[in-house]
């Protein structure tokens, strides 16, 4: 059985893993929409690129900098976007925000999670919250410029 302890640092050593050898880091053409956002508090950056089509996010890159709970954040988040809906994705920002702002999640909604239930810690620490919210900022952005646009067709 696996105790707190040994599962904080199983959580620790995932959100390095995607630190060091973030997923779907880098450009993405043709791109549907690329949102930018910067956590001027501690210079976190973060920009997001999705190539959407008929409603489904086909692929998700991300470039940025900073914190290794901003950077494994958006790793995270891009490993669960594509092919995602918008819907999806939507759901996907309301929840993790949730669980960021302390809300209690049910079991199955915190397996939706993925690798992003790691960061469930980071709810301690208030500071540290915006880190991680930062690359789920940019989707939100993101998905109300492609719905507003119309580029979530084909």
């Amino acid at each position: 059985m696996v105790d707190d302890v040994q599962l904080s640092s199983l959580y620790q050593q995932l959100i390095l893993e995607h630190y060091r050898s973030p997923r779907n880091r880098g450009e993405l053409d043709p791109c549907s929409v690329e949102v930018e956002r910067l956590n001027p508090t501690c210079g976190d950056q973060v920009v997001l690129r999705l190539q959407v089509g008929d409603g489904v996010i086909r692929e998700a890159r991300f470039d940025g900098e900073g914190c290794s709970i901003s950077q494994a954040a958006v790793s995270m988040m891009t490993c669960l976007l594509e092919g995602a809906t918008l819907e999806e994705a939507r759901a996907l920002a309301d929840r993790f925000t949730a669980l960021m702002h302390g809300k209690e999640e049910r079991r199955q909604e915190l397996r939706q999670l993925g690798d992003l239930r790691a960061l469930q810690g980071v709810s301690r620490f208030p500071v540290r919250i915006k880190c991680a919210l930062l690359g789920f900022e940019a989707l939100r952005v993101a998905l109300d410029q492609v719905e507003e646009s119309g580029a979530s067709g084909a």
